[in-house]
């Protein structure tokens, strides 16, 4: 079950109109037809709530409309600094966060302003951090690439730096006997990063309990993936640990095969998954995206893959929601978001003393050298 607020700008809406939605619950096939060292395939019936489909809709519309606020943001100058924004990659945050039993872990890089909203944090709090302010999920001090809650381990500004963490909080969870996973994202463009095997040898040798996110967007920064990896199926270079290439565009895909990989790591250790997604803005917002990619090719992702669209073709085509219920929805996401963008331009400033609160947990503070400042 999502957990939080969740709600943003939808892509558009249908021609003809839609009465009496009345289904509770709707069934998709699916195929897998790319697997590397596994026996048996994520189930290919799979069945969704209307519960479900509301809550998964809402949240993938409140992230999309929260990126969109922070690239205004950005260009208007309340956001200094790199700003890495999610928009097109939703299904992955929300599907897998579906498929999360309570203890499980999370790791990312630096493009998590969207998995931290789906585990808990508010546009409002995202968006201060990204303009700097004391009510930021990061008190102000972490930025774009630095965010956190219970059971996420933040973006990590460093490429590839995240995994191996990853990998040490799945040993925790094996130390302690939790039956808990840990579920650590990275790019295409970091999956060539050495870091990276090191963490999956040691993964293996120890059959840690550990899922191993590709997020293949096509681009590691401005450099497509047939010229920066030679062997650009990433769910297959994990030599002796098996893996999984899917849809990140679908929602019920990318639930189905976390839960499969959740499955997989506790019983028989790590799993690599690579989701085919997409980034519609550029690698950061210094990029305008388009100098190693036509306008066209985004257009045609925007009308033909988007995470958003399809899951409300889906809704409708299967009677879960209206259309009118659809745009009520997104009408009432969209105000929630514009709402908390207005509370987080009004929120203040941190304080001086506020430089060295929540940096260490006492009494680590002596040891670090952070005196004089006291932690609060």
């Amino acid at each position: 079950m999502l957990r939080g607020k969740f709600l943003l700008q939808l892509p558009r809406f249908f021609s003809r109109t839609t009465t009496n939605a009345a289904a509770k619950e709707a069934t998709m096939n699916l195929k897998f037809g790319h697997l590397f060292k596994l026996d048996k395939s994520p189930a290919e019936s799979v069945t969704i709530t209307l519960e479900e489909a509301t809550s998964a809709l809402k949240m993938m519309m409140y992230i999309r409309r929260m990126e969109r606020k922070a690239a205004e943001l950005y260009l208007a100058r309340f956001i200094n600094g790199f700003l890495h924004l999610y928009s097109g990659q939703e299904a992955v945050a929300v599907g897998l966060k579906m498929s999360l039993d309570d203890g499980d872990s999370v790791i990312t890089a630096y493009r998590c302003h969207g998995i931290a909203c789906v585990f808990g944090v508010s546009a409002r709090n995202v968006l201060a951090e990204l303009m700097g302010r004391k009510t930021g999920v990061a008190s102000g001090k972490g930025g774009s690439m630095h965010m956190y809650a219970k059971g996420f381990y933040g973006g990590d500004g460093i490429v590839g730096g995240q995994v191996p963490i990853g990998a040490g909080i799945a040993f925790a969870h094996k130390y302690k006997g939790e039956a808990n996973v840990c579920f650590t994202l990275y790019g295409d463009g970091a999956a060539s990063q050495g870091q990276i095997y090191e963490a999956w040898n040691m993964s293996k040798l120890w059959n840690l309990p550990a899922v191993f996110i590709c997020e293949n967007n096509r681009y590691g920064m401005g450099t497509s993936v047939d010229r920066h990896s030679a062997n650009p199926a990433f769910y297959t270079r994990g030599d002796s640990i098996p893996g999984i290439k899917a849809d990140g565009m679908n929602l019920l895909e990318v639930r189905e095969v976390c839960k499969f990989a959740r499955d997989h790591a506790l019983k028989k250790g790590p799993i690599i998954i690579e989701f085919e997604t997409y980034r519609y803005f550029g690698h950061s917002m210094s990029d305008p995206g388009t100098a190693y990619r036509s306008r066209d090719e985004i257009k045609g992702v925007q009308e033909n893959q988007d995470p958003i669209e399809l899951l409300i073709k889906f809704s409708v085509s299967n009677n879960l929601m209206t259309e009118s219920e659809i745009a009520e929805l997104q009408k009432t996401t969209n105000k929630q978001v514009d709402d908390e963008l207005e509370q987080a331009k009004s929120d203040p400033w941190p304080e001086p003393e506020d430089i060295a609160s929540s940096l260490y947990v006492k009494p680590l503070e002596k040891t670090r050298g952070k005196i004089p400042w006291e932690l609060h």
